[in-house]
C-alpha cells in the first residue's frame, strides 16, 4: 500500500508542476490561461483527492486537507474566470493572472510546512 501511496504522490507533484510550470511560463510571456495549466490543476486535483483517503499508513491531518482543498477550489474559479474571459477575446486581469500562481505555490507551502 505504501508503493501506490508514493505513486499518487508523484502524480500529485506532477501535477502541481504542471500547473506552476504553464504559469510560470506565461508569467514571462503573453499572461493567459493555457489548458496546460487546467490539466496540471485537474491532475493535481484528482490525486490529491485520492491521497485525502485513509490509507492505512496513519491519521490523515482532514484540516490541512481540507485547507488545500478550499486554495485549490480558488485556483480552479480563477482559471476559469481567466479562460471565460480569453474566450471572449478579453485579456485576464493581472490580478487575477498573479492570485493563481501565487495560491498554487501557497498551496505547495501548506503541503510541505504544515
Amino acid at each position: 500500500m505504501a508503493i501506490l501511496h508514493s505513486i499518487v504522490v508523484i502524480i500529485h507533484l506532477i501535477g502541481f508542476a504542471t500547473l506552476f510550470g504553464g504559469w510560470l511560463v506565461e508569467a514571462v510571456g503573453k499572461r493567459r490561461i493555457t489548458k496546460v495549466m487546467q490539466w496540471g490543476l485537474v491532475i493535481a486535483l484528482v490525486a490529491g483527492l485520492a491521497l485525502s483517503a485513509p490509507w492505512g499508513l496513519g491519521d490523515p491531518n482532514y484540516a490541512k486537507i481540507g485547507t488545500k482543498l478550499v486554495v485549490v477550489i480558488i485556483v480552479g474559479a480563477l482559471l476559469g474566470i481567466g479562460g471565460a474571459r480569453q474566450k471572449r477575446g478579453e485579456s485576464v486581469p493581472a490580478p487575477l493572472f498573479w492570485g493563481i500562481g501565487i495560491l498554487t505555490l501557497v498551496n505547495a507551502c501548506i503541503a510541505i510546512l504544515w
